[in-house]
């Protein structure tokens, strides 16, 4: 293939292969990363794959590790590394945590995070949950069928025999594993191998409560409120203790470095360290890792009561009892991390560049390695050079053909572009994430205060006071026309007894929350059977005026992306000004159907292209085919 410099040079002005991915997103933990070069700080990661080593042959049962670096200088592509790493071996399982929205219950929040991860696939491309549940089929049968081939015969055996069927195989694996103390977490997981009951069974599993029909279905007890904090950790454990008898779990805790504080006063750092030292003790084997700033190590760590117990577990692995420490880069460093960034541009758009590092100069990003910089600041440098070199009279070269001139593109484009690519993988999941759908409407509404929409002149945007009982429910309150207007907005994606409470918030209105509307965001019907939410939604729709407003996803993709620039605009180094101006360019806002449809006057129906009620998260799964086998059970 012949190609020239001139078409080179059109691609470089073009499209910038570092614009908007100065920073690792979890999705990118999970998915396709930022190209690595696995020479930068393999100090760390191999401290992480000889723990898993020696977890694996027995040396050790359970091994804390903890990493610090300064900001941008590489933590989570470090940890990003080891996943990938990890995905491709049969030895080991990857949970990850680096979301702490509610730290006082963290044990319901890891349990939810060591289901979503088990959701991820593993080594045998299925999800490491069906890697679990056809390992103990297996021990317990005496069979050595794979994932995928239980996978596929599903429709031939378990449909025939339904919960007796999954009722047998648990019995099966009980009698081998009498250690087990919950029965139900094993049928859950074997659940996990029917395509039809997946998501259900993962559910479930996150300690999330089921429609009441499908729970009995599948013969699983629905958790009360009451008892799911206390029982998280519990659950964690026997999960975990089920996994590690077939894979080292490695468990990851990101981004703990916030100043978000739980009831006690402790900072998340704090909280997830003791939470770790818990696991370290009660665990059967695995690898507990955590990333943090140095300060957050030295300010936060040290300063817990019993501190030298926890400290000893969180470095279990190290001699002088000290967390891993990242290096600066160094110019040779920085050569190879430009050049793996560029190798990966080139051929993915075919093309062949006059040198490996062009349009860079070697002499440049060598002096730029003096300086002893971070990653971070290394890809903004790159991000804001990305052009074609100069012609001996000083004059950028020529394209091959005419381009007419451009306007420069706002700073917030390239990182809300990259966002959403990681939305769109991720939307499946995303859909369920209550929070986060109410955070970008939050974020979105509070663009539009000033402006008049449907009919409503959008005032203030505010959080809702409610005592301990009522917190969450409801997540803002939009206030318009002279206070006349006071829209309660709920995003209601669980199922359970949580839509009747939360239907129960939204009707409960002038009196306790000071609304004159309730409004219910939601992507999924209500289930007929559930009597008394929808008892609850009459009354919200038929008296009290209130509103449903179907949640569809190609809606809240743009509002999410955005919210997740708006999240990490310290580290983009862009300002909350600057991301007001870019939703109001794109009219990201006042034209997303989504956020028009709240505004406007209710129409007492409940909304069209709804999906089925209960049904949770939805997973891509393999489509790899197996052999057909008969089962006898």
């Amino acid at each position: 293939m012949t190609v020239t410099t001139s078409t080179i040079d059109d691609l470089i002005r073009n499209q910038n292969p570092f614009a908007g991915h100065i920073v690792v997103r979890p999705q990118q933990i999970w998915g396709k990363s930022f190209p690595d070069v696995p020479s930068i700080n393999a100090h760390a990661s191999n401290a992480v794959f000889d723990a898993v080593d020696k977890v694996r042959k027995g040396k050790s049962e359970t091994v804390g590790i903890t990493i610090t670096a300064e900001k941008g200088l590489g933590k989570s592509h470090i940890i990003s590394r080891i996943r990938h790493r990890l995905q491709t071996e049969d030895s080991s399982l990857f949970i990850y945590m680096s979301k702490y929205d509610n730290l006082n219950q963290i044990k319901s929040l890891f349990l939810q995070s060591v289901a979503s991860s088990l959701r991820a696939f593993g080594s045998q491309k299925v999800m490491q949950w069906q890697e679990i549940a056809a390992a103990l089929i297996n021990e317990a049968k005496q069979w050595e069928y794979t994932p995928q081939q239980y996978i596929n015969m599903y429709p031939s055996w378990l449909s025939q025999h339904s919960t007796k069927a999954i009722a047998h195989l648990t019995e099966s694996v009980l009698k081998i594993k009498p250690e087990i103390t919950n029965p139900y977490i094993v049928k859950a997981i074997l659940w996990t191998l029917s395509p039809v009951h997946i998501n259900y069974a993962s559910y479930w599993l996150s300690g999330l409560e089921l429609a009441q029909s499908q729970a009995e279905e599948m013969g699983l007890p629905n958790p009360k409120n009451e008892d799911r904090e206390v029982e998280a950790l519990s659950t964690v454990r026997q999960i975990l203790d089920i996994t590690s008898n077939y894979r080292v779990p490695v468990i990851c805790f990101d981004e703990l470095d916030i100043a978000d504080a739980a009831d006690n006063g402790f900072l998340a750092a704090q909280v997830i360290a003791n939470l770790v030292k818990d696991l370290y003790n009660s665990l059967k084997q695995g690898v507990l890792l955590l990333a943090m700033y140095p300060r957050t190590w030295e300010d936060q760590i040290k300063a817990l009561p019993e501190a030298e117990a926890v400290i000893d577990r969180l470095v279990s692995d190290q001699a002088d009892r000290q967390p891993i420490k990242l290096s600066f880069l160094n110019s040779d460093d920085i050569v190879a991390l430009v050049s793996q960034w560029l190798q990966d541009f080139y051929d993915e758009h075919q093309q062949i560049p006059p040198h490996p590092l062009y349009p860079f100069n070697e002499t440049k990003l060598r002096e730029l390695g003096k300086s002893r910089p971070t990653v971070r600041s290394v890809l903004k440098w790159c991000t804001e050079n990305f052009i074609p070199p100069l012609a001996p009279d000083g004059k950028i070269l020529p394209p091959s053909d005419v381009i007419p001139p451009t306007l420069p593109a706002h700073p917030v484009k390239p990182y809300f572009d990259n966002e959403l690519v990681q939305v769109e993988a991720s939307i499946d999941f995303l859909m369920e994430d209550k929070k986060n759908i109410g955070d970008a409407l939050w974020l979105a509404f509070n663009s539009l205060i000033g402006a008049t929409l449907e009919g409503v002149k959008i005032e203030e945007i505010e959080d809702i006071e409610a005592d301990t009982a009522d917190e969450g429910y409801i997540d803002f309150k939009i206030i318009g026309n002279d206070w006349k207007v006071r829209i309660g907005v709920a995003v209601v994606q669980q199922d359970g007894k949580y839509v009747a409470a939360a239907l129960n918030r939204l009707i409960d209105d002038e009196q306790k929350f000071d609304i004159t509307r309730g409004c219910l965001v939601r992507s999924k019907k209500i289930n007929p059977g559930a009597k008394l939410a929808r008892e609850r939604l009459r009354i919200l729709l038929q008296k009290k005026g209130g509103e449903w407003v179907g949640l569809q996803s190609q809606d809240i993709k743009p509002l999410l992306a955005i919210l997740f620039v708006y999240y990490n605009r310290e580290s983009y180094e862009i300002a909350e000004e600057q991301i007001f101006d870019f939703i109001e360019q794109n009219q990201l806002a006042i034209n997303n159907p989504l956020v028009r449809e709240i505004l406007s006057d209710p129409s007492g129906q409940e909304p069209t292209n709804l999906t089925d009620d209960g049904l949770p998260i939805s997973i891509p799964r393999s489509v790899a085919t197996a052999d057909y086998v008969e089962l006898n059970l």
